[in-house]
Parts: C-alpha cells; sequence; structure tokens
C-alpha cells in the first residue's frame, strides 16, 4: 500500500518530536492584525512576533502543519500542480539550532527508512549563490556533501533567497531540496535543478534567517538567526505516490468520486478542468467558511465568494441544474474534521452558509448566461451589417452584467475568454470604484507585520478590543466571539460573531465600559497557563484550537482585582490603561453573514 498524506503529516510530527520541537495548532488561514495580506499563505506569518523579539511559551524548536490560502494563481488551479488551499508543514529554530541540524535532519527525514525512505540518488539541491548583500552559501553546500549529496546547484537571490514578507524584516538564503520526477529510475549524472528544472519537483524548503532588511536596500546581519522550514503535504504526497497530479492522490480521490457521484459525471479528458477547480474550490471554501470568512464583495470574503460562484459555473458547464455543493463539502469535512478543530466545531455553519451562497447565485446564473447570449448575438448582428468583427466586450457591458446581475467581474472576463473574446477591464474598474464596490484599500493601510508594528497607539487599540469584546459578551451573551480585526495607527476594525444589528445605546455602553477601564488606569497583567486551565477558568477564547497547550492570558483588572477582560492573546499589550486616550466607536455594521463589525477610534 502506498503512502498516505496522513501518513505523511504524522510522520512529520513524530520525527520532529524526536528532536526535541514542541507541536503547535495551526492558526487560521486569516492572518490576526494583520492588514498586509489577506491569508496566510506560509506557516510562518504567524510566527513573525517570535522570529523577532518575542519568546514562544513552548520554548524555542516548534513543528506544526499549517493551513496555507493563495489565490495569485487561481486561473491556474486545474493543472497538476496549482492549489488555491494547501497544507505546508514547518518546523522552526527560534535562536536555537541553525544550518548543520536542519540540513542533517531534513536529509534524515527523507531518506531514513524510519521516515519518508526516498533513495537520495533522487535528490538533488539549491543553495544561494551570492550577490552585493549576502555571499555565496558555500556553508550549506559542505553540509550537504557531509550528507553525500553531491547533485548541488547554485541560483541568484530569485531562487534561493527567501523574504522578508513585506517591505523590512527577517530575511536570508535558502536552500531547497527536490526529488526526481522523469519516468527513468534515476536521473542521469548531467542532470541537475539548474540545467534540468523541469524533470526535478521541489518538495522542502529550508530558510535561513541571518539578514534583516532594513530598507529598500540596506541588509544587516541579525542578532537572531533563525531557521524556518517548509514542505508541502499535497506536494510530496503526489511525489511519493507517483501520481500525475495532486489530484490523482488520496489527496483529492475521495472528494473527486464524490463529485462523480453526485453530479453523474465520469473524471475523464472532458471534464477533468471542471471537476479540479469543484474540488479545489470546494476545500478552500470549507476551510476558510471554518475560519468564520462569509461570502461577502470586501478583502477575503469577496474571495470566497468568487470560489463559490467559480464551482456553480463550473457544475453549470457540466451540464448540471440542481444544488450539489453539500455532499462535496460534507467529504471535505469528514477528511479534515479530525486534524482541524474549526471544521469540526463548525460543521452546521460551514453548510449553512455555502447553501445560502449556493442558492443566491445559482438563482441568477441562468439570467446572466441570458444576457451574455444577448451580448454575443448583438456582436454577430453588428459584423453582419458593418463586416467589422467585434473583439472586446465594453467596460460599460461587463459593469451592467456586474451591476445588475451581480456577476463578478473575474467570471465575465473567463466566459469571454471561452469565446476569445476580451474585456475592458480598466473602465470596469473605474466604474467599480465609483459605486464603492471595490475591495477596501487594506494595501494601503500598510504597517510592518500587523501588530508587530508596537507603536504605542497601535498597541492601546489592540487592547481596547478585548475590553470591548468582554462588554459584549457581558450584555449580549457568551455566542459573541472575535471573528477577526485588522488594526492600523488611525482606527480599529473588529469583527465579532452575532447575528444582529447592535443598536446605539448598546453601543454607548461598550464606550462608556471601555473609557471607564481607561479612566481607573488598570493593569494589564500578563499570565502564562496551561489551555486546558485556562479553559476550567472561562477564559474568554477566540478560536482555541490555533492556541499551543501553554497560552498568554491577559487580564485588565483595577487594583481591587475587579476584572475587565480576560483573555488569551499573544499582544502585545499596553501596561497600564491611562496611556488609551478616549474611546470612540465610529461605526457598527454587517461584515458577512452571522458576523458584525465594529470600528472605533482612540482620540485625546
Amino acid at each position: 500500500m502506498q503512502i498516505q498524506s496522513s501518513e505523511i503529516r504524522q510522520k512529520f510530527l513524530e520525527f520532529f518530536k524526536t528532536k526535541q520541537h514542541a507541536i503547535i495548532p495551526s492558526a487560521s488561514v486569516v492572518p490576526e492584525n494583520d492588514p498586509t495580506v489577506l491569508f496566510n499563505t506560509a506557516g510562518m506569518q504567524p510566527l513573525v512576533p517570535y522570529l523577532l523579539w518575542e519568546t514562544h511559551p513552548l520554548g524555542k524548536r516548534l513543528a506544526n502543519y499549517q493551513k496555507c490560502i493563495r489565490t495569485g494563481d487561481i486561473d491556474d488551479v486545474w493543472d497538476n500542480t496549482h492549489l488555491t488551499f494547501f497544507e505546508m508543514l514547518w518546523n522552526w529554530s527560534l535562536w536555537d539550532y541553525f544550518k548543520a541540524e536542519s540540513i542533517s535532519w531534513s536529509y534524515e527525514f527523507l531518506t531514513s527508512k524510519n521516515w519518508l525512505a526516498i533513495d537520495p540518488r533522487k535528490i538533488a539541491v539549491t543553495v544561494f549563490e551570492w550577490d552585493e548583500d549576502a555571499p555565496r552559501d558555500e556553508e550549506s553546500a559542505n553540509l550537504w556533501k557531509k550528507e553525500w549529496i553531491t547533485n548541488i546547484s547554485y541560483l541568484p537571490k530569485e531562487d534561493n533567497w527567501w523574504g522578508p514578507a513585506g517591505l523590512t524584516g527577517p530575511c536570508g538564503p535558502d536552500t531547497e531540496i527536490f526529488y526526481w520526477v522523469w519516468s527513468s529510475e534515476f536521473p542521469p549524472e548531467w542532470s541537475t535543478v539548474w540545467n534540468d528544472s523541469k524533470n526535478w519537483m521541489e518538495i522542502w524548503n529550508n530558510v535561513f534567517m541571518q539578514y534583516v532588511k532594513t530598507s529598500e536596500w540596506t541588509f544587516e546581519k541579525a542578532a537572531q538567526q533563525n531557521v524556518d522550514t517548509g514542505m508541502g503535504l499535497e506536494r510530496i504526497t503526489r511525489t511519493l505516490t507517483w501520481t500525475p497530479s495532486v489530484y490523482e492522490s488520496d489527496v483529492f480521490a475521495d472528494i473527486i468520486q464524490e463529485i462523480e457521484k453526485t453530479l453523474w459525471v465520469i473524471y475523464n479528458d472532458e471534464t477533468r478542468k471542471s471537476i479540479r477547480i469543484i474540488a479545489d474550490h470546494s476545500r478552500t471554501a470549507t476551510m476558510m467558511l471554518s475560519d468564520w470568512i462569509r461570502p461577502s464583495n470586501v478583502d477575503q470574503w469577496y474571495i470566497l465568494r468568487r470560489l463559490i460562484r467559480r464551482s456553480v459555473r463550473e457544475w453549470y458547464k457540466l451540464g448540471t441544474s440542481w444544488s450539489f455543493m453539500t455532499p462535496i463539502v460534507e467529504k471535505v469535512i469528514e477528511k479534515f474534521e479530525n486534524i482541524y478543530e474549526p471544521v469540526k466545531n463548525n460543521k452546521f455553519e460551514i453548510i449553512q452558509a455555502l447553501e445560502k451562497e449556493e442558492k443566491q447565485f445559482s438563482s441568477t446564473l441562468e439570467n446572466w448566461l441570458k444576457e451574455f447570449d444577448k451580448l454575443l448575438n448583438g456582436f454577430k448582428i453588428a459584423f453582419e451589417r458593418t463586416g467589422k468583427a467585434v473583439d472586446t466586450i465594453s467596460g460599460d457591458k461587463a459593469f451592467r452584467l456586474y451591476d445588475t446581475y451581480g456577476f463578478p467581474i473575474e467570471m465575465t472576463q473567463e466566459l469571454a475568454k471561452e469565446k476569445w473574446l476580451n474585456v475592458d477591464v480598466d473602465w470596469f474598474n473605474e466604474a467599480f470604484k465609483k459605486h464603492q464596490e471595490l475591495s477596501r484599500a487594506w494595501a494601503e493601510q500598510k504597517f510592518k507585520w500587523g501588530l508587530a508594528d508596537d507603536s504605542e497607539i497601535v498597541t492601546a487599540l489592540h487592547s481596547a478590543t478585548h475590553l470591548m469584546l468582554a462588554w459584549l459578551r457581558k450584555y449580549l451573551w457568551t455566542h459573541i466571539h472575535q471573528a477577526g480585526s485588522n488594526i492600523t495607527a488611525e482606527r480599529l476594525r473588529f469583527d465579532f460573531t452575532n447575528e444582529w444589528k447592535v443598536d446605539g445605546e448598546i453601543l454607548k455602553k461598550v464606550e462608556d465600559y471601555v473609557n471607564e477601564a481607561i479612566s481607573k488606569d488598570i493593569i494589564v497583567d500578563l499570565k502564562n497557563m496551561p489551555k486546558e486551565e485556562a479553559k476550567a477558568a472561562w477564559v474568554e477564547w477566540s478560536f482555541w484550537e490555533k492556541y499551543p497547550e501553554v497560552v498568554k492570558v491577559y487580564t485588565f483588572a483595577d487594583k481591587d482585582w475587579n476584572i475587565y477582560s480576560r483573555e488569551l492573546c499573544w499582544g502585545p499589550h499596553i501596561e497600564r490603561t491611562w496611556t488609551m486616550w478616549k474611546f470612540k466607536i465610529q461605526k457598527e455594521e454587517a461584515s458577512s453573514s452571522g458576523v458584525r463589525r465594529i470600528k472605533a477610534i482612540l482620540e485625546k
């Protein structure tokens, strides 16, 4: 029997346990308090504070599997390798071991008969060549040679240098590990990643953070050296099982079988593209919904809406005219509910939100397609009259399809492409902005690492969310939990679970509660405690599952130990509330289905 993805995931954790690594849970797919990105695209993003300055409560050696989402290559999703949701296997060293141990353990895990048992002759590696910012990484190359790996390519920074995720931050050279995937059993002596890249697949990346980028052009040696490694679970599964694509591996096999059964289709050359898109998008939508993203027209919520609607479009192309996603998503839930707690805990909400969006979009799809056919017929008539072919859908026509029928511009582009047509997207975007429906300009409000910007105002605003949530739970009841937040130096944006609008009188009481805490000059106390002990003490939580076995509990209490807030968090936080000025709520609104949003500021 071939190795399964679940076995690889488990072996990875077991291996790094033998190397004294603490196993930490996956973070949400939504970055916490970081407006610079829409999703966690790598396992290191939730750990940035510990890569920079904070001490992790579980120590200096960590490992986990992390949920990641990347949608930049969404149009390529149906090919053999691209996915929108994927799992990464990670291990980190924080101020601890460095290149020697990292490379030695990677080799051991890949080649030892006790672990993955890969033949070393099928392994090649790359290391950093050199440039004006850093020297050639001969240290890594020599360490590989000690492991009897001599198929080594030196590649430039665009290939073998990681980071930082933003304009500044930790970064450094990496060494990437590749597996021979051509039909011959072993590579010829001349074949390397440098001269034969199409026959080698990257399976692991070891990043050595020994520099800090301090400006657009400046790099400095880091005081703290960290190791950050990542292995794609879907990719290594495909590699070790010799399947032609990730979709033929056990990662997707049962999901595709469910699609075949539900839609009465057969997975073949004719249906492959649509079935793969439905399979991928169903997985991604499930993971987004489990982390309280809901379909809407901005940011992460818009990406979710696009994925669901794209799936509906694909099943329509397969000739199906009934709702279908529920049994497929139930299969996805079945695969992940014992791996990720949010999937298990939010089964009902996942299916309910998905069915609502599917039904809403399905009802408009047929009308939209009729309108599109009318558009094409108009082009045909124009050609017959003038002899001039129309090759572009104008921006105003594309916007009318969106404004009247709610059809995303991306889907208009996809259908136009099928008919060999272009779309005037520039005109559409201008109209979109005027109607204030363009995704919020989150990128314009970037600040270094989200809350890793530990400026006084950002820290104070973050602390204010604790007090605000405590009051909401006290007076609106305990179904209220944080569903996301976004904090800049100008304001806080806080999402919480609630079906109904919060009226002005209650919002005024929220303001009064926070300002009372500020006026009393409350002390903020930090205590590390076992997660189960924190649960038993009814400490407020937002996603217990994302926290390790030892958690940080922040308590806001006055001198008589009257508690205003007690909550799990990673910080940073103010030490006393007198630094917070005056708290003022600017707006309360719907964020998505079952989620409300408060915007607030601190003013002098």
